[in-house]
């Protein structure tokens, strides 16, 4: 039997290996949850052991629970990190579903569940990429699963710091990224950063009768709602000065790309100039994620003395996130309308990244893909953030890092009826098999 058969012959017991972790709500967010997270966490350990690895722990430095497994290297080859995280974000509205959030569910090829791709079919890549080779691959593997990923990894340095020598590897797998569809992988060669705060607008040290003083004296919300619309022009792009812009990986997409796969309603346009590409990889985006203010349910005929909101700013690659997040500071304390006293309170930073896609690692890996997928991987940015990596190669500058996923265009991740397209699972799981083994091949 060929590696690719193996694969094959155990992805049946991987898969439900996801099923049981998905059952597991491992939100690390949720304070009520958190023993689910420390449940997911002695999961992920056992099934590491199961499939071979001999030294296997548990590991936390203040933060959620970490899982580290290892297997020695034969001499002579190299170390490969394979990374993946347990927890998950959180549900949302349970009713909007199709199916239970945490009973996987297979729909039209399909398997439903939160979790089920972010990132616990990571989890599952690994093991099968494990026990494709019996547990015996011809390089060392060390498995790192971390549980705080959803929440920023906050963290991660200490346990880079930590564990560093336990940790450290040639290459670096990050299973927790996209590919172009289902049917075309795909290396993501830059993400961008992230940077958030909270700003909060006054106007009065007390509510008022908005019959009274309606007209002459500015409310706090709508003094907000002024002031968040400056942080767009009319197509909406950002109008924050400084921000960075950087070039991207030339592929695109089409507009009714965007359409079906963001799900926009009939007449609602896209926002932005340039490339699809450019917009989502390689410029700057603000989104306002989160308001504090009077319930609708419990409002009354009042001026509102105070409101809030929370605001996410995405960093295009070669752009500085604490850069980013002061310019930001600076455009809502200079555009407060009426005088209404502006307060940011800063908050996350993660730094964006770009990969320089080339040597013989890479070579490596689009083989891989080349002979799992039937075609070549497409290189690609990502517009979403995944920070740590910009940590992991701190901590290894001569690694080389890998960026991959088993997510397609359809996962949903994040959002209600997220999904894992089994195919991708298991052309992945044979990617990261014939990886392993090209690694360990002796250089000609």
């Amino acid at each position: 039997m060929d590696l690719i058969d193996r694969v094959r012959a155990v992805l049946p017991e991987v898969r439900r290996d996801l099923e049981d972790l998905v059952r597991i709500p491992s939100v690390w967010s949720d304070p009520a949850r958190r023993h689910d997270v420390h449940r997911s966490a002695e999961k992920v350990a056992q099934l590491l052991r199961d499939a071979g690895f001999g030294d296997v722990e548990i590991v936390s430095e203040g933060g959620a629970p970490a899982v580290i497994a290892h297997h020695p290297a034969p001499p002579g080859a190299p170390t490969v990190l394979l990374y993946a995280h347990h927890d998950v974000q959180p549900e949302g509205d349970a009713g909007q579903w199709d199916s239970a959030p945490f009973e996987p569910m297979e729909r039209n090829g399909r398997l439903y569940g939160r979790g089920t791709a972010d990132d616990k079919a990571g989890i599952a890549t690994h093991l099968a990429a494990f026990r494709a080779h019996d547990g015996r691959p011809p390089v060392g593997v060390t498995v790192f699963v971390e549980g705080e990923e959803e929440c920023g990894s906050p963290s991660l340095t200490r346990l880079l710091a930590a564990h560093q020598h336990k940790l450290a590897a040639d290459v670096i797998v990050i299973a927790d990224s996209d590919n172009w569809t289902a049917d075309i992988p795909a290396l993501t060669v830059s993400l961008r950063g992230l940077a958030d705060c909270v700003v909060e607008v006054a106007t009065l040290d007390h509510g008022l009768h908005s019959g009274l003083w309606g007209g002459a004296v500015p409310d706090a919300l709508t003094a907000l709602i002024r002031l968040l619309a400056t942080l767009h022009d009319d197509q909406g792009n950002v109008a924050v000065a400084g921000l960075h812009e950087s070039p991207v990986a030339p592929v695109d997409r089409d507009a009714d790309w965007v359409r079906t796969e963001s799900g926009l309603l009939d007449g609602v346009g896209e926002i932005g100039s340039g490339t699809v590409a450019q917009r989502l990889w390689g410029k700057p985006a603000i989104t306002v994620i989160g308001i504090d203010t009077t319930p609708i349910a419990t409002a009354s005929n009042t001026l509102i003395p105070r409101a809030s909101a929370k605001v996410s700013l995405r960093v295009a690659p070669g752009g500085d996130a604490q850069a980013h997040l002061e310019a930001l500071r600076r455009h809502l304390q200079s555009h407060a309308p009426w005088g209404a006293r502006v307060t940011v309170t800063p908050g996350d930073v993660g730094q964006p990244y770009a990969i320089a896609a080339t040597g013989p690692v890479y070579d490596a890996a689009r083989a891989a893909f080349r002979q799992a997928w039937g075609v070549d991987a497409v290189d690609m940015g990502m517009g979403g953030s995944i920070p740590f990596i910009a940590e992991f190669a701190t901590a290894f500058p001569d690694a080389t890092i890998l960026v991959t996923g088993v997510e397609d265009p359809g996962t949903q991740a994040h959002s209600i009826n997220e999904s894992l397209h089994l195919g991708v699972l298991e052309r992945a799981a044979i990617t990261e098999a014939l990886l392993l083994a090209n690694l360990g091949a002796p250089s000609e």
